[in-house]
């Protein structure tokens, strides 16, 4: 837990809390609250996401490149939306997205 909330805190830029004795802690950025849980089974992490809509996908881009160097360019998908991906260090997909302002 140590490990997630110091990522999501440190590199992303969220407020953190942890609840000691309970394997549980949360993340806080404007209005995203994300909870997280301690769990043995990295399977869980690795197939499921949160996604987080932004207003200026680019500023997000811009604010998290220097603190990834993994971080990729921003995607436009098929349906309408920028995308920015973000894998925590224990295989938590994070998903940004923006309705693309391009057709």
């Amino acid at each position: 837990m140590e490990r997630t909330l110091e990522f999501y805190g440190n590199v992303l830029g969220f407020r953190t809390q942890h609840f000691e004795g309970l394997s549980y802690g949360m993340a806080v950025r404007g209005d995203t609250e994300l909870h997280f849980w301690a769990c043995a089974d990295r399977h869980i992490a690795e197939n499921t996401s949160c996604y987080i809509r932004v207003e200026d996908i680019a500023a997000i881009h811009r604010e998290l490149s220097p603190k990834l160097a993994s971080l990729q360019a921003v995607v436009r998908t098929a349906w309408g939306m920028d995308e920015l991906y973000v894998i925590d260090p224990d295989g938590n997909l994070i998903k940004f997205g923006q309705e693309s302002t391009q057709p």
